[in-house]
């Protein structure tokens, strides 16, 4: 998901610049929230995209805690217990 995420900024930066169609914001924090914010964190950092915008860079954050603690809490025993139904 990150390598996927990192190659959709990457079209989303070369599109920005060529002032062609782009990549909803939206969809780049869903794909953030699906396990793909280390990819997008890269791009930012490598590509220098979506990297200046307070807006856009407080909802990435905010997508990161979510993710993460997701994966604390289905890594904890209530969220295992959660899963066995």
């Amino acid at each position: 998901m990150s390598l996927l995420t990192f190659l959709v900024y990457a079209w989303d930066k070369s599109a920005a610049r060529a002032r062609r169609w782009r990549t909803p914001e939206s969809t780049l924090h869903l794909m953030a929230l699906a396990g793909g914010w280390p990819g997008a964190l890269l791009a930012q950092q490598w590509l220098r995209h979506k990297s200046v915008k307070p807006a856009f860079r407080a909802v990435f954050w905010a997508t990161v805690v979510l993710n993460v603690a997701l994966w604390l809490w289905l890594c904890s025993a209530l969220g295992r217990s959660a899963l066995r139904f």
